[in-house]
């Protein structure tokens, strides 16, 4: 049994690094309404601030209107939220088929960022249509605003203890409390690796993982750099959307094979993200293979 001076509540021990406490509540009782106001709901806000203002500066530096990303941003987080909370109901309908009224509860969490960028997809299609704007040039600005998002938006996932992997002792190894996991990730908890830690006071249980929430939000930071890099390279309209697909999706394959929370198509062992992940990369390479091949020839 090892032993500290105080167990903190979430501890990097291969790299020293300790948070002695952390609440996912940022403000209780907001305005003395009895309302609480959750770190994970701050960061997801803040995660849409920036990428809004990434992606306004991006319409800016290619002449567009950049109010048309507000007007869209406003329907957009609707339906996003929507998708979200749908796509994880229909994969985990065995949680919700007896308590109907708990898939409304979406402050206790359950959202899949897969069913956000296809409702976000869905909305893109409609809105530019009815707007009579370049489909695919409106995605390419509007995706630097997506992957900002994703990069913030996952340290909520930290905060909730939440979306974390397997056991390892790698450089990174992360501990979490046992008693302060989210009562969603608690059916996984038996199939990890337990250590009893002797603090000042009792012992302390905790078990150790990846932080899949720190390896995907610092993959998509790489990302969004080569994109920034490349984006005025750019072949073709819709060229750096299919990169983005191309390359969140190789990453979220892998992460996702770490992650002990995956949502499964029905009773089978096949995580549904990471189906889908290979679909939109493959997708995603052809499309840009098939793009660059026609430009190639228009220009002879």
């Amino acid at each position: 049994m090892e032993s500290i001076s105080q167990a903190p509540d979430i501890w990097f021990p291969n790299i020293g690094i300790s948070i002695d406490s952390i609440d996912n509540v940022a403000i209780s009782n907001f305005l003395g309404m009895g309302f609480d106001i959750y770190w994970y709901g701050i960061l997801i806000a803040s995660g849409v601030l920036l990428g809004l203002l990434a992606v306004q500066y991006e319409a800016k530096r290619t002449g567009q209107n950049s109010g048309i990303y507000m007007d869209y941003l406003l329907w957009a987080i609707i339906f996003c939220v929507i998708g979200a909370r749908l796509y994880y109901v229909i994969f985990k309908w065995s949680d919700f088929k007896d308590d109907l009224l708990n898939i409304f509860a979406i402050r206790k969490g359950g959202l899949a960022i897969y069913g956000a960028i296809i409702s976000g997809v869905i909305v893109s299609v409609i809105y530019t249509k009815i707007k009579k704007i370049d489909f695919f040039k409106f995605l390419d600005t509007a995706v630097f605003g997506l992957i900002v998002g994703q990069i913030i938006g996952r340290w909520g996932n930290f905060i909730n203890r939440e979306a974390f992997g397997g056991y390892t002792d790698s450089f990174l190894a992360m501990r979490y409390k046992v008693g302060q996991i989210k009562e969603t990730s608690s059916e996984v908890l038996n199939n990890l690796k337990r250590f009893k830690i002797e603090g000042s006071e009792q012992i302390v249980e905790y078990v150790q993982v990846h932080p899949t929430f720190f390896y995907e939000s610092m993959w998509n930071l790489g990302l969004f750099i080569i994109m920034n890099l490349y984006k005025r390279h750019k072949k073709f309209e819709g060229e750096m959307t299919a990169i983005y697909f191309l390359g969140y999706g190789i990453g979220r394959f892998f992460i996702e094979g770490m992650r002990t929370d995956q949502l499964m198509i029905g009773n089978t062992d096949i995580a549904v993200s990471q189906m889908l992940s290979v679909f939109l990369s493959l997708f995603s390479l052809l499309f840009i293979i098939y793009n660059r091949h026609k430009k190639k020839t228009i220009l002879l």
